[in-house]
C-alpha cells in the first residue's frame, strides 16, 4: 500500500461518526480510500446507510494532519499495520463486519496456518481458575495453538504467561495505542510475548487508556480466533461481552463450569445454562469440538508400540488398558486407570504424537 493510500485510510478513521463498517461500505462503493475523500458529497449521500451526520466533517484538514503524524509514529517505531482487504490481514477478522480497517501490531506475529484460541475471564481469578487455565494450555501445547487474550490482570495474563512457558505464540489485544502498556505491572512480560507473538490494537498512539475502549478491544479478541474460552466470570463482566461478540460472529464459545455459589463461576454457569457456550471440563472437549486432531505433517514417525522403553508408567497403563479393551471413552480411560481426566487428555495427546493412539469421534480413543 502506498503512503497516500494509508494516509487516506487513516484520515477516514478520524472522521468522528464513521465506524469501520461505514468506511468499508464507502470504499466498496467508491473504489478506495483516496477516492472517498475526493468524491462529491452528493454522491456519497446516495449510498445506503450514509447520511449527512456520518460524513459532515469528512474533509476536515485536521484529519490528514493527524493521519500523517500517526504514520510518522508507525514508521519511527517500526509498527506493523494490517489493512482489512489485504492478504496478510487476519483471516478470521476479515469476516467480522466491524473488524478494524487498520490493525496495528508489534512483535513477531505469524498467523499463517495456525489454530487460534482466545482465553478470557475475570481479573480476580481464583486458584481454581489459574490451575484450570495452566492445565488447559499445557495439554493443548502439542497442538501448537496461538493463545489470544487481553493482557489484563487475572485470567488474561495467566493464559499468556502459560503460553510463553510452553513456547506457544501468544497475542495480547490492547485497549490503547502501542506507545503505552496497561497495566504497568505487566510491562515485564512485553519482551517475552513479542519474542514469540506480540500485540494487536486498532487504537492510535494518541489514544490513552480508557475503560470505554474495552468493547473495541474485545471484538478483536473474539474476531481473531475460531473459539473463545471463558475461565471464571461474575454474572456481569467484560469476558461475557467477549463471549457475546464471539457468538455474534458465529464462533464457538466454551465456558468452564463452577460451583453454583461461587461468585466467579456465575457468568460461566449462565453461559452454559442458556446454551451460549459449550461446557469445557478438559482440553479434550475443545480438541474434539474444534476438530483439532493433529495433522499428519505434525506427527513424527510412529514408534514401535511394543517397545515400552519409550513409555512412562502412566502411558504404559493406558496402553495396556486400550490393548485389553479396544476403543474406549476418555472419561472411562481416566476412571479405569485411576488418572485424573485432565491428565489423561494430556497423556493421550502425547501418545498421539508418538503414533501410539488415535482419536475417534465421540471422545473415543484406540491404539493405532
Amino acid at each position: 500500500m502506498t503512503v497516500e493510500k494509508i494516509i487516506a485510510l487513516l484520515s477516514l478513521k478520524k472522521v468522528i461518526h464513521l465506524g469501520d463498517n461505514s468506511i468499508k461500505k464507502l470504499i466498496r462503493e467508491v473504489g478506495d480510500a483516496e477516492a472517498v475523500l475526493t468524491e462529491k458529497v452528493s454522491n456519497l449521500l446516495k449510498i445506503d446507510g450514509i447520511g449527512k451526520t456520518k460524513i459532515k466533517d469528512l474533509h476536515n484538514p485536521k484529519h490528514r494532519k493527524a493521519a500523517e503524524d500517526e504514520l510518522k509514529f508507525i514508521q519511527e517505531n517500526k509498527i506493523n499495520y494490517w489493512i482489512y482487504d489485504e492478504k496478510e490481514y487476519p483471516e478470521k477478522l476479515k469476516h467480522c463486519v466491524d473488524g478494524p480497517v487498520v490493525l496495528f501490531s508489534s512483535g513477531n506475529i505469524n498467523l499463517k496456518d495456525k489454530k487460534i484460541l482466545s482465553i478470557v475471564g475475570t481479573r480476580q481469578v481464583t486458584n481454581y481458575g489459574i490451575n484450570f487455565c495452566e492445565e488447559l494450555i499445557e495439554t493443548l501445547a502439542p497442538v501448537n495453538p496461538i493463545i489470544v487474550s487481553g493482557f489484563a490482570y487475572g485470567v488474561d495474563i495467566t493464559a499468556q504467561r502459560a503460553a510463553v512457558q510452553h513456547n506457544l505464540q501468544t497475542i495480547g489485544c490492547l485497549a490503547h495505542g502501542l506507545n503505552q502498556i496497561y497495566p504497568k505491572a505487566h510491562k515485564k512480560y512485553v519482551a517475552q510475548i513479542e519474542e514469540n507473538g506480540g500485540f494487536f490494537t486498532d487504537f492510535w498512539s494518541t489514544d490513552t487508556f480508557d475503560r470505554k475502549n474495552f468493547l473495541g478491544r474485545n471484538r478483536i479478541i473474539a474476531g481473531l480466533s475460531e473459539a473463545t474460552v471463558v475461565i471464571e466470570s461474575a454474572h456481569k463482566g467484560g469476558s461475557l461481552v467477549t463471549a457475546e461478540i464471539a457468538n455474534s460472529y458465529n464462533r464457538d464459545v466454551f465456558a468452564v463450569p463452577g460451583r453454583v455459589n461461587d461468585p466467579f463461576s456465575k457468568g460461566c454457569n449462565m453461559l452454559i445454562k442458556t446454551q451460549r457456550a459449550h461446557m469445557l471440563t478438559s482440553a479434550a472437549d475443545l480438541i474434539y469440538m474444534l476438530n483439532w486432531e493433529l495433522d499428519e505433517k505434525e506427527k513424527p514417525a510412529a514408534i514401535q508400540k511394543k517397545l515400552f522403553i519409550e513409555l512412562n508408567e502412566q502411558e504404559k497403563k493406558i496402553y495396556n488398558f486400550l490393548n485389553d479393551n479396544g476403543k474406549e471413552l476418555l472419561d472411562h480411560i481416566a476412571l479405569q486407570c485411576h488418572i485424573p481426566t485432565f491428565k489423561v487428555a494430556s497423556i493421550l495427546l502425547n501418545m498421539e504424537l508418538k503414533g501410539i493412539v488415535k482419536p475417534l469421534p465421540g471422545k473415543l480413543f484406540e491404539l493405532t
